[in-house]
């Protein structure tokens, strides 16, 4: 009986700090959010903010993502029109299979991916440069000087995130419709003219503005959150590993939860086209 009690005490103890470590971890996340927006404002109208270091991180998250993220939306264009075409074959719907392809892409999938990459392959990069300047003590240097770790490093890296998930966003869409069409009348299944028309019939411009928004808030996610995990490094480099191993499950784990209730908010507000 004592070993159960003292069981049971170590997994409600276990629990509640995790529970404890998981609300300072969000409050944290929204502060650094707080601050990264506001150094950005200031900066910018103060004509003080680090233009270099802004295109520095601009050219490096496209080298890093631009090529993975083509390589993925292909695939990814391939699997939809094969999926969407064998059921609408089956129900007798093959008219609607550009209308499908093609919003199912812009609205979800092309942010996924776009995200996806932002927090894997970007998001890494970050945790593990900021992490390994952490573990050097260079931003406590940084704070030595009088100069703050998140409007030196952490502004910078965000704005350019913005900037190149939006653009990644309309270079995966157009990659994987454009695949997905190929396949589709390729293949025979229906008329380019009967592909096109379905999907300019339901498609409306606040399907991109969406796809955009998701892009901008996720690729904000995912830097806030490879930021603060770097930030918070450690104790050597196993601690920055394990720093980019948090951030990059956090990451995606936000991510999925923020696109269900974007994406439902969406539906319940936006009115949706006929054809």
């Amino acid at each position: 009986m004592t070993a159960i009690t003292l069981g049971g005490r170590a997994v409600l103890d276990n629990l509640y700090g995790r529970t404890k470590a998981g609300i300072k971890t969000t409050g944290d996340l929204v502060i650094l959010s707080a601050e990264s927006v506001r150094f950005i404002a200031t900066d910018i109208l103060a004509r003080r903010f680090s233009w270099p270091e802004f295109l520095l991180q601009c050219w490096f998250m496209t080298r890093v993502s631009l090529l993975p993220t083509i390589l993925v939306s292909i695939p990814f264009g391939v699997i939809t029109s094969v999926q969407i075409g064998a059921a609408a074959n089956q129900i007798g719907a093959q008219s609607f299979i550009g209308a499908v392809n093609g919003i199912g892409i812009l609205r979800q999938g092309a942010p996924l991916v776009t995200s996806l990459m932002i927090a894997g392959a970007v998001g890494s990069a970050i945790c593990s440069d900021l992490g390994a300047r952490t573990v050097r003590e260079e931003t406590d240097a940084l704070m030595v000087m009088g100069i703050s770790p998140v409007q030196r490093l952490v502004a910078p890296r965000v704005l350019a995130a913005l900037l190149i998930s939006m653009l990644l966003t309309v270079i995966v869409a157009m990659s994987a419709m454009i695949t997905a069409f190929a396949l589709v009348v390729g293949t025979g299944q229906i008329s380019s003219g009967t592909y096109l028309d379905s999907f300019v019939g339901l498609a409306q411009p606040t399907d991109l503005y969406l796809a955009e928004l998701k892009a901008l808030i996720f690729g904000f996610i995912a830097v806030i959150v490879a930021s603060h995990k770097g930030l918070q490094a450690r104790a050597g480099p196993k601690a920055v590993a394990d720093a980019v191993n948090q951030a990059v499950v956090l990451s995606v784990i936000l991510l999925a939860v923020v696109n269900v209730g974007i994406t439902q908010a969406y539906v319940m507000l936006v009115p949706q086209g006929m054809v």
